[in-house]
């Protein structure tokens, strides 16, 4: 996707919220994890550590896990989920 004067790029190894122009596209992830209920949901700090460890694996893709498929910022927000490939 281009717009007017310069070329999109999306970083493959970002989190969906990091990307340009996934804004709207990911609104609804968002709004999701933001929603859970706190008796299921990671604390904040957990949750942070458990993106940090995805930043640096090589099978994110575009926010995705190319292990399981799933959306990381998703799965890592839930508190029993956990990597599967047992890095957190």
């Amino acid at each position: 996707m281009e717009q007017e004067g310069e070329e999109f790029r999306r970083c493959r190894r970002c989190l969906t919220r990091e990307m340009a122009g996934g804004e709207e596209y990911f609104r609804s992830l968002w709004e999701y994890i933001e929603n859970l209920d706190a008796d299921i949901r990671a604390p904040k700090p957990l949750y942070e550590d458990r993106l940090a460890v995805c930043r640096e694996c090589g099978m994110l893709l575009e926010g995705m896990c190319r292990s399981c498929g799933c959306y990381v910022e998703l799965r890592a927000a839930v508190e029993k989920n956990g990597c599967p490939r047992e890095k957190w």
